[in-house]
């Protein structure tokens, strides 16, 4: 498969199991499982016909490794803006996470934290090359600390997804450290 044909099945993907599954007449259910048969026949119900070999790739070369594959089901490992319950575990965050985001936005989150906006969660990396890229996707990245282990001691829970991205609920200012 093509690179573009293959970005246009992952971004497909991704809307219908992130955000719209109504849109296509798509259920998932209370995890955000969907069959992949029913998936497929969705897509081409809708006018944009997935095959199985297409999707397995769009699953296995996604950079970010966005979704699932289990059992005959597939679901986004995380980012939802509908309501779902990913069943993750509570888990101990590394030392320190990184979030990338922009400068224009750095005033919100100095007064208010890290929030999800329209997502369930915070998206945290464990790497600082993963937070950047993260940020390039609206300009020039910039990339703030945050003290996960101090924000765990505290209270607060942290779930780690099948592809790496760390979620939190929120981050308060207090556990993050902004460049100078």
């Amino acid at each position: 498969m093509d690179e573009r044909r293959l970005v246009r099945v992952s971004k497909y993907q991704s809307k219908h199991l992130r955000h719209e599954p109504g849109r296509i007449g798509l259920e998932l259910d209370p995890n955000g499982w969907t069959d992949i048969g029913t998936f497929l026949a969705a897509a081409t119900a809708h006018g944009f016909p997935i095959t199985g070999d297409e999707l397995d790739a769009a699953v296995a070369q996604n950079d970010k490794r966005r979704f699932t594959v289990d059992d005959g089901r597939i679901r986004a490992n995380q980012g939802h803006s509908i309501p779902v319950d990913l069943d993750l575990p509570v888990a101990t965050p590394p030392e320190i996470l990184f979030h990338g985001t922009v400068a224009r936005v750095l005033p919100a989150i100095r007064a208010e934290g890290l929030r999800p906006m329209n997502r369930h969660h915070v998206h945290l990396s464990p790497d600082r090359e993963t937070a950047r890229r993260v940020g390039a996707r609206r300009g020039r990245p910039v990339i703030l600390v945050v003290d996960s282990a101090a924000m765990h001691a505290s209270g607060h829970d942290f779930h780690l997804t099948a592809n790496g991205v760390w979620l939190a609920a929120t981050v308060p200012p207090v556990y993050i450290r902004f460049p100078d």
